[in-house]
């Protein structure tokens, strides 16, 4: 299984839907990056992603990009894929 990233708050709850899905599909290591925290991992995260918002998720060395992508992905049968590949 790639390795998943996810820049994320502590209070985000699209973070933690986030989290389920890919628990759901057998993920079991998340590296999470608390932009929370530490404002500069923030800074790093627009600038690979060009997005400010929370989650930005990576699979392997893909950005998935947000919550919404992430089920987008799961309802068009790509993520189990994504997610073996």
């Amino acid at each position: 299984m790639p390795r998943v990233i996810m820049y994320t708050t502590g209070f985000c709850p699209y973070c933690k839907m986030a989290e389920s899905l890919l628990r759901a599909k057998g993920v079991q290591e998340i590296e999470k990056i608390r932009v929370d925290l530490e404002p500069e991992q923030r800074i790093e995260m627009m600038g690979k992603t060009g997005r400010r918002t929370v989650p930005q998720i990576y699979i392997g060395e893909k950005h998935v990009g947000g919550y919404d992508d992430l089920t987008q992905l799961d309802r068009a049968g790509e993520l189990t894929a994504l997610l073996a590949s």
